[in-house]
């Protein structure tokens, strides 16, 4: 358990996530969490899951917290930061899950002084099985990225990477999801066509997807080597998989992650004065 008081402004979907992750994986207890948001049903969803406490004003969190979370959407950053900028102290670390805005963005509406975090996350987090990017701003301590790191594990696989990778960590795990989505979809719909009725199959393509992944994620083995260990010579995978390079789909999806990647550097051209356009 860390010794930290973590607030949000913004008490969403993705921050009552990361709240429910952090006192599910006992990081935190609820009673260490407060939220702030205008909608009531948003405030008593977050203290519902996570046995926080929701207010209607951000500066209460902002008093209460020793790690604040910015999970407002990239429109409402002006707004949030004009009325936090100079009541962000030293001591206090701040970490935006806004897509978009740049750290230097963000040192410029909240202080040059603020120790900051920036984090790409992605909805499976809701799950506790999500995928997440961060970087440090420069004012941001080893231990800060520790405790990141840390924070950001309870519900997902959590790299560091360089700002400017950012872009492409939304490609991919950021709009990924509903890449895959597509996949299971059509998996489901293959086995229907089949003759399977269209509950089996979907349960079926959705626990393909999620054990060929763990799979992955458990042995270390490059995908390619998994591939082949499944397609046996004259077997039903190879002639599968014969069909899926006819039809393009490995090249669709690089495509897709490199569409998605420029698209978000499309959108982050903004900052927190003139906030950019952002639709994922």
């Amino acid at each position: 358990m860390i010794k930290k008081r973590i607030g949000f402004i913004g008490a969403g979907q993705m921050a009552t996530a990361l709240g429910a992750g952090f006192v599910r994986v006992g990081l935190v207890s609820g009673t260490e969490l407060i939220a702030s948001d205008p909608s009531s049903e948003a405030r008593e969803r977050f203290s519902h899951l996570t046995g926080g406490q929701a207010v209607n004003d951000n500066g209460e969190v902002v008093r209460r917290a020793d790690v604040l979370f910015l999970a407002v959407k990239p429109q409402q950053m002006v707004r949030v930061a004009a009325e936090l900028k100079g009541k962000l102290g030293p001591d206090l670390l701040v970490i935006s899950i806004a897509a978009g805005i740049h750290l230097s963005d963000l040192a410029q509406g909240f202080g040059e002084k603020v120790r900051l975090v920036r984090v790409m996350p992605n909805t499976p987090c809701l799950v506790g099985k999500g995928a997440c990017g961060y970087c440090l701003g420069g004012t941001a301590t080893s231990a800060d990225g520790q405790l990141v790191q840390q924070l950001l594990s309870a519900v997902a696989l959590a790299v560091e990477v360089e700002e400017k990778l950012l872009d492409a960590v939304t490609g991919l795990s950021g709009s990924g999801p509903a890449f895959v989505y597509v996949i299971i979809e059509a998996l489901s719909d293959g086995g229907v066509r089949m003759g399977l009725p269209r509950a089996v199959a979907t349960a079926l393509a959705a626990q393909t997807v999620l054990g060929a992944a763990q799979m992955v994620l458990s042995t270390g083995d490059h995908p390619g080597v998994l591939k082949d260990r499944v397609a046996s010579p004259g077997g039903t995978t190879i002639a599968g998989l014969q069909v899926l390079e006819e039809a393009g789909l490995r090249g669709g999806l690089m495509a897709a992650v490199e569409a998605a990647t420029r698209r978000s550097l499309e959108m982050a051209g903004g900052s927190v004065g003139v906030p950019p356009v952002i639709s994922r």
